[in-house]
């Protein structure tokens, strides 16, 4: 016999209301990762330095973002040390800013100054991403470095923002 029998009636209200209660409880455990960043006209108009010339940052992917122009410079001429921040770069899951030490031509400190950690999965993803993407950034010398799996978005923020303070830097 069918298990939707037109004679019991009541056995096809039971798996309907336990199909209907499966689909709400399955959208009510749903939950977004955050609410997308909204960059407005003013942000767009001033595209980041690094964008073109960082070969492995892909600048038409959602949420990769601009800069914000918020570079700075800082160091002495005399030991030929420099420490150089780069643009904020805007990314899909929050603002990624790096801050470069160069010594004598050569990268010898890379720190993320900004880096998403709105919540414990982003603060997750960039424990192990940021140490990757700092030892690869100081191993090549250049913002030519290969995205870490799991963090293609802070990724591509870390390179623009790598970019511009070499850029800065006049490297």
């Amino acid at each position: 016999m069918h298990a939707l029998n037109k004679n019991r009636p009541l056995r096809r209200v039971m798996l309907a209301s336990a199909a209907t209660v499966s689909g709400i409880v399955m959208l009510l455990a749903l939950k977004p990762h955050t609410a997308p960043t909204v960059i407005t006209d003013s942000a767009a108009a001033a595209p980041s330095a690094g964008a073109s010339a960082s070969p492995g940052a892909s600048s038409g992917s959602s949420g990769s973002g601009s800069g914000s122009g918020s570079s700075g410079k800082s160091g002495s001429s005399s030991t030929g040390t420099k420490t150089v921040t780069g643009d904020t770069v805007q990314t899909r899951w929050g603002p990624v800013q790096v801050k470069v030490t160069i010594k004598n031509g050569k990268i010898t400190d890379v720190t993320a100054v900004q880096y998403p950690s709105d919540n414990p999965r982003d603060q997750q993803i960039n424990d192990y991403a940021l140490p990757q993407l700092r030892s690869e950034a100081l191993a090549a010398q250049s913002a030519s470095i290969d995205t870490v799996s799991g963090a293609t978005y802070t990724s591509q923020g870390y390179q623009q923002s790598l970019q511009s303070a070499l850029d800065s830097a006049g490297l």
